[in-house]
């Protein structure tokens, strides 16, 4: 058998029993990785020689039979401490001195015994949704190379579509695990607020827009990731709801002058009709959002961005980015920017979501874009086109209520195309179950067919 394009939970039980060593395993993806990366550009480090140390002390421990996550190769995005490489952020300026020791949620991957691979690209500072940076270069998308895998997990979707690592840990500021499962054909959870503990390195994360979540090839995988991430198993095996649930669906984007693509449109109905023949009501509703909650949206993320600028050369970093972290410079000299969900939108939200158990809505607005999408537009126009792009993932970041996206059909091209389901808080394990019906019902390819398209 090869492990390669396994899930993680099985390559986990063939670690515990013995089947594969932790060594084969990772042998075995370093293979893929050298047979692919070199187009697909997902990872910043490869770990080779620390993996084939770690994975050759994994099959001595005495609690193997115990580990979650045994010999499973996991993809670490590039923000989170890793000990002893440096945390690039995308960006030329960051330090380059190697972290002296692991984030908290690297030490319980290493604990749950998985396989920390390596580290993936991302953009500068995680801010936008496609990767493509002046320090590391263009990411692409495995199901089409000339296309982006999105931002800004997008190096950690990229390597787990294309079978070079099991499962990939993300972050989620604005639709960061979203948005690169929605463009790979993934499934991406980001928790409500407090169900994963900001790691303390990162600061105010974005003023709480942001959180860490898992990317994976399957609803399962996802849950046992978030398991290991929050030491919760309640999270494990979601079993499918007990009642009928109130489902209210929208196409409406949040945003003005953005417009949904008829084949996104097409994969959300066709996510509906599977909703209802596992036995859900599902209506179009009006959403609980408004167009000005992106002004408060933009502050945060504006506020956010210059905060991590901070401590960094001006000169070298990019120069959207330098545009970003003064646009909040600005902001925060005019007013506060609140770390906390505006009230009359928390309201509005909270409203809505007494008389709707969920929220079924496209991921993104299009099938995934060509790379260089965005490049070359300036600061007005970058912004708004990236958000006509995403319209639908930011307001869960706003209000922090959980949301996953999950494969719901492919574009004329063969790209995937996602969809949303959003939950009030503590709807983590509802939104597993669902998204667990829909995986039964309407299975999906879970790697891309890493397509020969020439790379311009």
């Amino acid at each position: 058998m090869t492990w390669v394009g396994a899930s993680a939970g099985e390559i986990a039980a063939g670690v515990r029993s013995r089947e594969v060593s932790p060594l084969e395993v990772a042998d075995e993806h370093f293979a893929r990785i050298a047979a692919l990366d070199t187009r697909i550009n997902a990872f910043r480090i490869v770990r080779h020689e620390q993996v084939r140390r770690e994975a050759r002390a994994l099959a001595t421990r005495s609690d193997l039979a115990d580990l979650p996550l045994a010999g499973v190769p996991v993809a670490v995005k590039d923000n989170l401490d890793l000990a002893g490489c440096v945390t690039g952020h995308g960006s030329r300026a960051a330090r380059q001195t190697a972290a002296e020791s692991d984030s908290e949620l690297v030490r319980r991957l290493r604990a749950a015994g998985a396989l920390l691979i390596g580290k993936t690209n991302v953009p500068e500072l995680c801010q936008w949704p496609v990767t493509e940076s002046v320090a590391h270069g263009i990411t692409r998308n495995p199901w089409l190379l000339t296309h982006t895998p999105g931002g800004s997990t997008g190096g950690g979707a990229a390597a787990v579509a294309a079978g070079m690592a099991a499962l990939a840990i993300g972050s989620d500021g604005g639709g960061s695990i979203r948005i690169p499962s929605s463009c790979c054909g993934l499934v991406g959870l980001k928790p409500g607020d407090g169900v994963i503990a900001r790691p303390p390195e990162l600061g105010s994360n974005w003023l709480g827009l942001s959180t860490f979540g898992p990317l994976a090839t399957t609803v399962s995988d996802a849950a046992l990731l978030l398991a290991v991430l929050t030491a919760d198993d309640r999270y494990l095996a979601p079993a499918a709801p007990q009642r009928t649930l109130r489902i209210g669906m929208t196409a409406r984007p949040p945003v003005l002058g953005a417009s949904v693509d008829p084949q996104v449109r097409t994969a959300m109905l066709a996510a509906a009709e599977a909703l209802r023949a596992a036995g859900h009501t599902v209506t179009e509703v009006a959403p609980p959002w408004r167009p000005q909650d992106a002004l408060g949206f933009l502050a945060r993320y504006f506020a956010g961005v210059a905060e991590d600028t901070t401590d960094l050369s001006a000169d070298l970093l990019e120069p959207l980015t330098r545009k970003v972290a003064r646009a909040g410079r600005v902001i925060g000299r005019m007013r506060r920017v609140p770390d906390a969900p505006p009230a009359r939108q928390s309201e509005r939200f909270a409203a809505w979501f007494t008389e709707h158990d969920l929220l079924l809505t496209p991921t993104l607005a299009t099938p995934p874009v060509p790379v260089g999408t965005f490049a070359g537009k300036g600061f007005p126009g970058t912004l708004l086109d990236v958000s006509r792009f995403i319209p639908f993932t930011p307001p869960f970041n706003t209000v922090r209520y959980p949301a996953i996206s999950v494969p719901a059909g492919q574009s004329d091209t063969g790209l995937p195309i996602g969809v949303q389901l959003a939950a009030a808080p503590g709807g983590e394990t509802t939104l597993l179950a669902v998204a667990a019906q829909l995986e039964q019902i309407r299975p999906w390819q879970r790697h891309a067919p890493l397509a020969d398209a020439s790379i311009p």
